[in-house]
């Protein structure tokens, strides 16, 4: 059943507008080879439909376009598909900023869905040159004097981020009212640790090794020896023996020892080993405690010193035991179910002080 605002969205007018009309500052992005990418910590923005078009990070400050508070259309690639950028971003020369200073983020989150649509008429031998989209037109609910009704969308948008925080606030109460929140679990530093070999915990199994050339696009993870993006480098449609869920992808190559847990079906690269609990099944939050604790060794392994199978065998991590002296599963996924709900606490409550004193 449509609630007040979707059927008032129904009863609308619509009319259609050009989107340089909409958006008076419009500009490509500049080309960036990935041979020229350096490491840092600023969004480099491109043409690919996932992580609201983040495909990196970058530190590079000189021949490159930095936009903020825009929208970034997907020139090709993954070509229409059109984000809400709300901090400062590099851009590829395969997006192109949408930019209008009167709007808050409500008017272009309304817009991004809107824009995203034009992606119907484009396609990877198509794309959104700049002559083309100056000369695109996009449909909008108008007022009554047949101008854009912002007013509206903004008011729209704001009625959808409020009824989201309700869900995610009725998650919180649902699946975390096991815990006594306000101090349930013993601090950490009140436990007892002991050390353990990472092969005595855990099932050990190699990725397998694609080629790029071999890759087909898809929508499976491909699990990379990456430091981001939960170490997914593709997406490919590929199948091996490497395919795998409810595990740790470890690195012992490329980014050493970072390591990433994977709930989803997912293949892996022969430079990423997966990680299974030997004595238990493996939950969400055993394995981003556990997650940490391997991430602690880190500065032993460099690019030239690999994480290898043996020595991800032999290495020791230090963990929490119960009374006989055994890892304490119970007390590892109960911390982490509690900083969870601390972290998500803390995120709602932000966002209603935010939407009420927007």
């Amino acid at each position: 059943m449509l609630d007040k605002m979707d059927l008032e969205l129904k009863s609308k007018d619509w009319k259609e507008f050009d989107l340089k009309e909409i958006f008076p500052k419009i500009q490509r992005g500049k080309r960036l080879k990935k041979a020229d990418h350096q490491k840092g910590k600023v969004p480099y923005v491109s043409s690919t439909a996932s992580n609201n078009g983040v495909d990196g990070f970058i530190g590079n400050s000189e021949g490159v376009r930095t936009f903020s508070d825009c929208l970034s259309l997907a020139n090709s690639g993954s070509v229409g598909s059109c984000f809400y950028q709300p901090y400062k971003f590099v851009a590829s020369d395969h997006v192109t900023k949408l930019e209008n200073p009167k709007f808050n983020k409500y008017v272009y989150l309304f817009l991004s869905s809107v824009v995203s649509r034009i992606s119907e008429k484009y396609s990877f031998n198509r794309e959104i040159n700049d002559t083309r989209i100056k000369k695109e037109k996009i449909l909008l609910p108008v007022n009554k004097d047949d101008n854009p009704d912002f007013d509206f969308m903004e008011k729209f948008m704001r009625d959808k981020e409020s009824k989201l925080v309700a869900k995610y606030k009725n998650y919180i109460s649902l699946n975390i009212n096991d815990l006594n929140h306000g101090g349930g679990v013993i601090p950490l530093s009140e436990v007892e640790w002991l050390e353990f070999e990472i092969e005595t915990i855990f099932n050990i199994r190699s990725g397998r090794r694609l080629t790029k050339a071999e890759m087909k696009k898809g929508t499976k993870p491909f699990v990379g020896a990456t430091d981001s993006n939960n170490g997914i480098t593709e997406f490919v449609s590929n199948s091996n023996g490497s395919e795998d869920s409810n595990v740790l992808g470890v690195n012992y190559n490329g980014s050493v020892v970072e390591n990433f847990y994977h709930p989803y079906k997912a293949i892996f690269s022969d430079d990423v080993k997966r990680l299974s609990f030997k004595e238990i099944e493996g939950n969400r939050h055993l394995f981003l405690f556990v997650k940490t604790q391997i991430l602690k060794q880190k500065n032993k392994y460099q690019y030239g010193y690999k994480f290898n199978g043996t020595r991800m065998n032999r290495q020791k991590i230090m963990l929490p035991v119960n009374e006989n002296k055994k890892p304490d599963y119970d007390y590892m996924a109960n911390y982490m179910k509690q900083m969870e709900f601390k972290k998500l606490n803390e995120y709602i409550n932000t966002k209603i002080s935010s939407t009420i004193h927007a």
